[in-house]
């Protein structure tokens, strides 16, 4: 379970995140959703220690972030960033390697190499895995970085917008890929999105974020409603059922 206890971050006199008072079950998909700017971003990267707080305190699974120790820590969150600076003429191999770090130090084992593989595998990047970062589509490098993520084993997982810049049928693998995570890896996954039709059909609980503080929270079926979508996304939203869930169709 991930914990943020009054949770501030302040920009400048009028513009601040929270306080924020969340809790984000274990297990599953959360999708973090809301307008631009709204401050989800931001949530992330302060649960995962990548942004000091102003005020709070965050804990996952009992660890206060801010006072637990780095290599311990990243044996309990990995987090994806939406802007990515890695070498370009890393192999998809030597980036999914990276996520081994907190548990080899650089130096690989035998076993690290089987998580590695394993992670490749998961990714369907076996046939990509001697390629260097450079010569990958997007939607390759995407899956690259979650198979990094994923190789390093810790049982949160932290990612914002990973669907950028993909379309419609690399966005589609990557989620069925993350909820595939969550469900047979056992790992609890938390992502920002833009999409709110993906979030409702791949995640368990949904939370809506605006003007920087949680506004809305809960399973799809509780925020996928005309009057709710509508508020938060201040512009007419019509929800329809689809053939795997509601659909939000913007009038």
């Amino acid at each position: 379970m991930i914990t943020l206890d009054n949770v501030r971050k302040d920009y400048a006199t009028d513009v601040r995140i929270g306080p924020l008072d969340v809790t984000i079950p274990e297990g599953g998909v959360t999708a973090l959703i809301g307008p631009n700017g709204a401050g989800k971003s931001t949530l992330l990267t302060m649960v995962g220690r990548l942004l000091g707080l102003d005020a709070g305190t965050v804990t996952i699974a009992g660890h206060d972030v801010t006072r637990t120790p780095s290599k311990k820590l990243a044996r309990v969150v990995s987090v994806l960033r939406q802007e990515n600076h890695f070498v370009t003429r890393l192999t998809v191999r030597q980036l999914v390697g990276l996520g081994r770090f907190p548990h080899s130090s650089g130096r690989l084992t035998t076993e690290d190499e089987q998580v590695i593989s394993d992670a490749i595998d998961f990714l369907d990047l076996r046939d990509l895995e001697r390629r260097h970062l450079d010569e990958l589509s997007g939607g390759q490098r995407q899956r690259a970085y979650v198979a990094m993520v994923l190789a390093q084993e810790t049982p949160y997982v932290l990612l914002d917008e990973p669907l950028n810049n993909l379309d419609m049928r690399h966005a589609v693998a990557m989620m069925t890929h993350l909820r595939r995570a969550a469900d047979t890896l056992g790992r609890t996954i938390v992502v920002v999105l833009h999409d709110v039709n993906f979030a409702a059909r791949y995640s368990d609980h949904m939370l809506a974020l605006k003007d920087g503080v949680v506004v809305e929270q809960g399973p799809p079926a509780e925020i996928m409603r005309d009057d709710v979508l509508t508020r938060i996304f201040e512009t007419p939203v019509a929800v329809v059922d689809g053939p795997h869930g509601p659909v939000a169709c913007y009038c």
